[in-house]
Protein backbone atom coordinates (compact mmCIF):
# COMPACT_ATOMS: atom_id res chain seq x y z
CA UNK A 1 0.00 0.00 0.00
CA UNK A 2 1.38 3.76 -0.94
CA UNK A 3 2.00 5.72 2.33
CA UNK A 4 -0.05 8.53 0.38
CA UNK A 5 -2.99 9.69 2.33
CA UNK A 6 -4.77 9.41 -1.23
CA UNK A 7 -4.90 6.24 -2.94
CA UNK A 8 -4.81 6.41 -7.07
CA UNK A 9 -8.15 6.10 -8.06
CA UNK A 10 -9.72 6.08 -11.83
CA UNK A 11 -9.15 9.52 -12.68
CA UNK A 12 -9.80 11.57 -15.78
CA UNK A 13 -8.07 10.41 -18.56
CA UNK A 14 -4.78 12.70 -19.47
CA UNK A 15 -1.11 12.86 -17.88
CA UNK A 16 -0.76 13.31 -14.18
CA UNK A 17 0.35 17.08 -13.49
CA UNK A 18 3.01 17.82 -10.34
CA UNK A 19 3.89 21.32 -11.52
CA UNK A 20 2.56 24.66 -11.12
CA UNK A 21 0.08 25.58 -13.73
CA UNK A 22 -0.40 29.86 -13.93
CA UNK A 23 -2.90 31.14 -16.72
CA UNK A 24 -3.80 34.30 -17.11
CA UNK A 25 -7.14 35.68 -19.14
CA UNK A 26 -8.34 39.06 -20.51
CA UNK A 27 -11.58 37.62 -21.33
CA UNK A 28 -14.45 35.98 -18.42
CA UNK A 29 -15.10 33.04 -20.91
CA UNK A 30 -11.14 32.26 -21.71
CA UNK A 31 -11.00 32.08 -17.86
CA UNK A 32 -13.94 29.41 -18.02
CA UNK A 33 -12.08 27.28 -20.09
CA UNK A 34 -8.66 27.34 -17.99
CA UNK A 35 -9.36 25.09 -14.88
CA UNK A 36 -8.94 20.92 -15.79
CA UNK A 37 -11.82 18.84 -16.19
CA UNK A 38 -14.17 21.39 -15.51
CA UNK A 39 -17.34 22.09 -17.75
CA UNK A 40 -18.08 25.70 -16.76
CA UNK A 41 -19.36 29.28 -18.56
CA UNK A 42 -19.04 32.63 -16.79
CA UNK A 43 -21.03 35.63 -17.38
CA UNK A 44 -19.28 38.66 -16.49
CA UNK A 45 -21.98 40.86 -14.54
CA UNK A 46 -20.26 44.23 -13.02
CA UNK A 47 -18.56 47.09 -15.58
CA UNK A 48 -14.54 47.28 -16.69
CA UNK A 49 -12.01 44.87 -18.03
CA UNK A 50 -11.81 41.85 -17.03
CA UNK A 51 -8.41 39.67 -15.43
CA UNK A 52 -8.36 36.12 -14.23
CA UNK A 53 -5.90 34.22 -12.75
CA UNK A 54 -5.54 30.81 -12.54
CA UNK A 55 -3.08 28.69 -10.36
CA UNK A 56 -3.58 25.18 -10.72
CA UNK A 57 -1.65 21.98 -9.03
CA UNK A 58 -2.56 18.19 -9.84
CA UNK A 59 -1.66 15.03 -8.95
CA UNK A 60 -3.30 11.56 -8.60
CA UNK A 61 -7.26 12.02 -8.28
CA UNK A 62 -6.62 15.61 -6.96
CA UNK A 63 -6.56 18.92 -8.16
CA UNK A 64 -6.15 21.96 -5.64
CA UNK A 65 -6.31 25.68 -7.06
CA UNK A 66 -6.43 29.26 -6.51
CA UNK A 67 -8.82 31.54 -9.31
CA UNK A 68 -8.90 34.97 -9.03
CA UNK A 69 -11.03 37.26 -10.83
CA UNK A 70 -11.32 41.57 -10.89
CA UNK A 71 -14.61 41.27 -11.93
CA UNK A 72 -18.34 40.12 -10.81
CA UNK A 73 -19.12 36.69 -12.43
CA UNK A 74 -22.22 34.49 -12.70
CA UNK A 75 -20.46 31.03 -12.97
CA UNK A 76 -22.18 27.71 -14.13
CA UNK A 77 -20.24 24.99 -12.88
CA UNK A 78 -19.66 20.96 -13.20
CA UNK A 79 -16.57 18.85 -11.95
CA UNK A 80 -15.77 15.68 -12.97
CA UNK A 81 -17.79 12.38 -12.12
CA UNK A 82 -17.28 10.35 -8.97
CA UNK A 83 -15.54 13.42 -7.43
CA UNK A 84 -16.26 16.46 -4.25
CA UNK A 85 -15.36 20.17 -5.20
CA UNK A 86 -14.79 22.30 -1.81
CA UNK A 87 -14.63 25.79 -2.51
CA UNK A 88 -12.91 28.01 0.10
CA UNK A 89 -12.57 31.94 -0.47
CA UNK A 90 -9.86 33.65 0.43
CA UNK A 91 -11.78 35.78 2.65
CA UNK A 92 -15.69 36.18 3.25
CA UNK A 93 -17.13 38.63 0.41
CA UNK A 94 -20.69 37.44 0.22
CA UNK A 95 -20.44 35.24 -2.88
CA UNK A 96 -23.25 32.72 -3.48
CA UNK A 97 -24.12 29.31 -4.21
CA UNK A 98 -27.38 28.44 -5.60
CA UNK A 99 -28.44 31.72 -4.63
CA UNK A 100 -27.41 31.16 -0.71
CA UNK A 101 -24.73 33.27 0.18
CA UNK A 102 -21.46 31.89 1.94
CA UNK A 103 -21.03 33.12 5.39
CA UNK A 104 -17.97 33.43 7.92
CA UNK A 105 -16.35 30.15 8.40
CA UNK A 106 -18.30 28.43 5.78
CA UNK A 107 -16.65 25.47 3.41
CA UNK A 108 -18.91 25.48 -0.23
CA UNK A 109 -18.74 21.57 -1.48
CA UNK A 110 -20.97 20.12 -4.55
CA UNK A 111 -20.42 16.34 -5.83
CA UNK A 112 -19.03 15.55 -9.18
CA UNK A 113 -21.39 15.85 -12.49
CA UNK A 114 -23.65 17.91 -10.75
CA UNK A 115 -24.25 21.21 -12.22
CA UNK A 116 -24.26 24.47 -9.42
CA UNK A 117 -24.01 28.03 -9.65
CA UNK A 118 -21.78 30.69 -8.19
CA UNK A 119 -21.78 34.43 -8.22
CA UNK A 120 -18.78 36.07 -6.92
CA UNK A 121 -18.09 39.82 -6.41
CA UNK A 122 -15.55 41.62 -7.95
CA UNK A 123 -11.73 41.25 -6.90
CA UNK A 124 -12.46 37.84 -5.91
CA UNK A 125 -10.42 34.67 -4.61
CA UNK A 126 -11.31 31.39 -4.11
CA UNK A 127 -9.24 28.39 -2.92
CA UNK A 128 -10.66 25.29 -4.78
CA UNK A 129 -10.22 20.96 -3.53
CA UNK A 130 -11.43 18.48 -6.38
CA UNK A 131 -10.81 15.10 -4.83
CA UNK A 132 -11.76 11.82 -6.36
CA UNK A 133 -14.70 10.36 -4.10
CA UNK A 134 -13.19 6.94 -3.14
CA UNK A 135 -9.77 8.04 -2.40
CA UNK A 136 -10.89 10.53 0.10
CA UNK A 137 -13.31 7.87 1.43
CA UNK A 138 -10.53 5.66 1.83
CA UNK A 139 -8.24 8.50 3.59
CA UNK A 140 -10.71 9.66 5.74
CA UNK A 141 -11.19 5.66 7.39
CA UNK A 142 -7.05 5.51 7.51
CA UNK A 143 -7.47 8.89 9.68
CA UNK A 144 -10.44 7.37 11.49
CA UNK A 145 -12.67 10.35 10.47
CA UNK A 146 -16.56 9.69 9.95
CA UNK A 147 -18.16 12.40 7.87
CA UNK A 148 -21.82 11.65 6.96
CA UNK A 149 -20.94 10.87 3.29
CA UNK A 150 -24.63 10.61 2.27
CA UNK A 151 -25.21 14.34 3.49
CA UNK A 152 -22.20 15.54 2.35
CA UNK A 153 -23.17 14.61 -1.04
CA UNK A 154 -26.48 16.78 -0.90
CA UNK A 155 -24.60 19.88 0.97
CA UNK A 156 -23.71 23.16 -0.56
CA UNK A 157 -22.13 24.91 2.58
CA UNK A 158 -20.51 23.66 5.59
CA UNK A 159 -20.35 25.60 8.96
CA UNK A 160 -16.54 24.56 9.87
CA UNK A 161 -14.54 25.63 12.88
CA UNK A 162 -12.59 29.05 12.28
CA UNK A 163 -8.65 27.62 13.39
CA UNK A 164 -9.53 24.84 11.09
CA UNK A 165 -10.42 27.23 8.06
CA UNK A 166 -7.44 29.18 8.51
CA UNK A 167 -5.40 26.23 8.31
CA UNK A 168 -6.65 24.33 5.43
CA UNK A 169 -6.39 27.75 3.69
CA UNK A 170 -2.61 28.20 4.40
CA UNK A 171 -1.84 24.92 3.88
CA UNK A 172 -3.12 25.21 0.24
CA UNK A 173 -1.28 28.68 -0.19
CA UNK A 174 1.56 27.06 1.29
CA UNK A 175 1.69 24.07 -1.05
CA UNK A 176 0.56 26.23 -4.16
CA UNK A 177 4.04 28.30 -2.90
CA UNK A 178 6.10 25.43 -3.34
CA UNK A 179 4.63 23.82 -6.15
CA UNK A 180 5.33 27.26 -8.07
CA UNK A 181 9.16 27.07 -7.16
CA UNK A 182 11.61 24.96 -9.38
CA UNK A 183 13.19 23.18 -6.98
CA UNK A 184 10.09 22.21 -5.36
CA UNK A 185 10.72 18.05 -4.47
CA UNK A 186 8.21 16.23 -5.20
CA UNK A 187 8.71 13.93 -1.88
CA UNK A 188 7.82 17.50 -0.35
CA UNK A 189 4.56 18.28 -2.60
CA UNK A 190 3.35 14.91 -1.72
CA UNK A 191 4.18 15.74 2.26
CA UNK A 192 1.93 19.22 1.45
CA UNK A 193 -0.53 17.50 -0.70
CA UNK A 194 -1.01 14.87 2.98
CA UNK A 195 -1.14 18.72 5.04
CA UNK A 196 -4.49 19.38 2.85
CA UNK A 197 -6.58 16.77 3.44
CA UNK A 198 -5.41 15.88 6.64
CA UNK A 199 -6.65 20.08 7.28
CA UNK A 200 -9.47 19.26 4.75
CA UNK A 201 -10.88 16.02 6.24
CA UNK A 202 -10.65 17.19 9.64
CA UNK A 203 -13.01 20.29 8.82
CA UNK A 204 -15.19 17.43 7.35
CA UNK A 205 -15.05 15.47 10.61
CA UNK A 206 -15.57 18.30 12.92
CA UNK A 207 -17.58 20.42 11.14
CA UNK A 208 -21.79 20.53 10.35
CA UNK A 209 -23.98 20.54 7.46
CA UNK A 210 -26.01 23.74 7.42
CA UNK A 211 -29.68 22.83 6.59
CA UNK A 212 -30.91 22.61 3.38
CA UNK A 213 -32.75 25.45 1.68
CA UNK A 214 -36.35 26.78 2.62
CA UNK A 215 -39.23 26.30 0.70
CA UNK A 216 -39.59 29.99 -0.06
CA UNK A 217 -36.13 30.75 -1.01
CA UNK A 218 -36.22 27.19 -3.71
CA UNK A 219 -39.22 28.80 -4.88
CA UNK A 220 -37.77 32.19 -5.29
CA UNK A 221 -34.54 30.61 -7.00
CA UNK A 222 -37.20 28.70 -9.23
CA UNK A 223 -38.78 31.83 -10.23
CA UNK A 224 -35.12 33.34 -11.03
CA UNK A 225 -34.44 30.09 -13.12
CA UNK A 226 -38.16 30.33 -14.73
CA UNK A 227 -37.43 33.81 -15.60
CA UNK A 228 -33.78 33.50 -17.26
CA UNK A 229 -35.24 29.99 -19.53
CA UNK A 230 -37.94 32.32 -20.65
CA UNK A 231 -35.63 35.01 -21.54
CA UNK A 232 -33.21 32.39 -23.83
CA UNK A 233 -36.08 30.74 -24.99
CA UNK A 234 -36.96 34.41 -26.92
CA UNK A 235 -33.54 35.48 -27.37
CA UNK A 236 -33.94 37.20 -30.52
CA UNK A 237 -36.69 39.18 -28.52
CA UNK A 238 -36.30 42.37 -26.32
CA UNK A 239 -38.09 40.61 -23.16
CA UNK A 240 -39.36 43.48 -20.97
CA UNK A 241 -40.13 43.09 -16.81
CA UNK A 242 -44.13 42.71 -17.77
CA UNK A 243 -43.53 39.73 -20.00
CA UNK A 244 -41.14 38.05 -17.34
CA UNK A 245 -43.99 39.10 -14.86
CA UNK A 246 -47.38 37.29 -16.91
CA UNK A 247 -43.85 34.38 -17.71
CA UNK A 248 -43.28 33.30 -14.28
CA UNK A 249 -46.76 34.68 -12.78
CA UNK A 250 -45.59 36.85 -10.42
CA UNK A 251 -46.10 40.68 -9.50
CA UNK A 252 -42.98 43.52 -10.68
CA UNK A 253 -41.92 43.38 -6.89
CA UNK A 254 -42.17 39.44 -6.43
CA UNK A 255 -39.96 39.15 -9.39
CA UNK A 256 -37.55 41.95 -8.47
CA UNK A 257 -37.26 40.55 -4.57
CA UNK A 258 -36.43 37.53 -5.98
CA UNK A 259 -33.47 38.33 -8.22
CA UNK A 260 -32.22 40.27 -5.38
CA UNK A 261 -32.52 37.58 -2.85
CA UNK A 262 -30.61 34.80 -5.35
CA UNK A 263 -28.40 36.84 -7.91
CA UNK A 264 -27.82 40.14 -5.66
CA UNK A 265 -29.52 42.25 -8.82
CA UNK A 266 -32.34 43.24 -10.38
CA UNK A 267 -34.19 41.34 -13.32
CA UNK A 268 -33.04 43.33 -16.38
CA UNK A 269 -29.72 44.34 -15.24
CA UNK A 270 -28.94 40.53 -14.60
CA UNK A 271 -30.90 39.51 -18.35
CA UNK A 272 -28.90 42.76 -20.03
CA UNK A 273 -25.72 41.31 -19.30
CA UNK A 274 -26.30 37.73 -19.64
CA UNK A 275 -27.08 38.93 -23.41
CA UNK A 276 -24.45 40.95 -23.85
CA UNK A 277 -22.30 37.89 -22.72
CA UNK A 278 -24.11 35.53 -25.13
CA UNK A 279 -23.09 38.29 -27.85
CA UNK A 280 -19.51 38.05 -26.58
CA UNK A 281 -18.85 34.71 -26.81
CA UNK A 282 -20.61 34.65 -30.43
CA UNK A 283 -18.31 37.06 -31.38
CA UNK A 284 -15.41 34.88 -30.28
CA UNK A 285 -16.24 31.37 -30.45
CA UNK A 286 -19.59 31.07 -32.16
CA UNK A 287 -22.03 29.17 -29.16
CA UNK A 288 -23.36 26.40 -31.37
CA UNK A 289 -26.83 28.29 -32.38
CA UNK A 290 -25.31 31.13 -34.70
CA UNK A 291 -21.69 31.45 -36.98
CA UNK A 292 -20.01 34.45 -36.61
CA UNK A 293 -21.24 37.21 -38.51
CA UNK A 294 -21.39 40.73 -38.36
CA UNK A 295 -22.27 42.51 -35.25
CA UNK A 296 -25.17 43.84 -35.93
CA UNK A 297 -26.60 40.86 -37.06
CA UNK A 298 -25.36 39.11 -33.72
CA UNK A 299 -26.40 41.65 -31.57
CA UNK A 300 -30.19 41.53 -33.03
CA UNK A 301 -30.19 37.47 -32.46
CA UNK A 302 -29.50 38.35 -29.06
CA UNK A 303 -32.77 40.98 -28.71
CA UNK A 304 -30.54 44.33 -28.89
CA UNK A 305 -33.03 46.44 -31.27
CA UNK A 306 -30.98 49.54 -31.50
CA UNK A 307 -27.59 48.97 -32.33
CA UNK A 308 -26.44 52.58 -30.63
CA UNK A 309 -27.72 51.36 -27.35
CA UNK A 310 -25.94 47.46 -27.55
CA UNK A 311 -22.82 49.51 -28.67
CA UNK A 312 -22.93 51.97 -25.40
CA UNK A 313 -24.00 49.21 -23.01
CA UNK A 314 -21.23 46.56 -24.44
CA UNK A 315 -18.86 49.19 -23.90
CA UNK A 316 -19.50 49.78 -20.56
CA UNK A 317 -19.72 45.99 -19.41
CA UNK A 318 -16.36 44.76 -20.95
CA UNK A 319 -14.59 47.94 -21.26
CA UNK A 320 -14.21 48.28 -25.39
CA UNK A 321 -16.74 48.39 -28.07
CA UNK A 322 -17.34 44.74 -29.94
CA UNK A 323 -15.55 46.16 -32.85
CA UNK A 324 -12.32 46.99 -30.80
CA UNK A 325 -12.44 43.39 -29.30
CA UNK A 326 -12.24 42.05 -32.37
CA UNK A 327 -9.67 44.52 -33.94
CA UNK A 328 -7.45 42.89 -30.65
CA UNK A 329 -8.01 39.20 -31.25
CA UNK A 330 -7.17 39.96 -34.49
CA UNK A 331 -3.90 41.15 -33.66
CA UNK A 332 -3.27 38.71 -31.21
Amino acid sequence: MSSSLLSQPDTPATPVQRALRTVVARDVDEHAHNLTHWEQRYDQITCGSFEGVLQEWQSDGLQIFREASSRAVRQSCQVWPHAYWFGIEARTTGMRINGRQVGEDVVMTRPGACEFELVTPDAHEIYGIVVQRDALQASAARLGCQPDWQRLGQAELLKVDHGGLADCRQQIAALLAMAGQDSGAHAALQLRQEAVLVALLAMLDEGEIEAEAGASFLRRRRIVNDAREFAMAHQDSPVTVPMLCEAVHVSRRTLQYCFEDVLGMSPMSYLRSLRLNGVRRALCHGDGRQAVGSIGDIAAAWGFANFSQFSCDYKKLFGQTPSAMLQARSRH
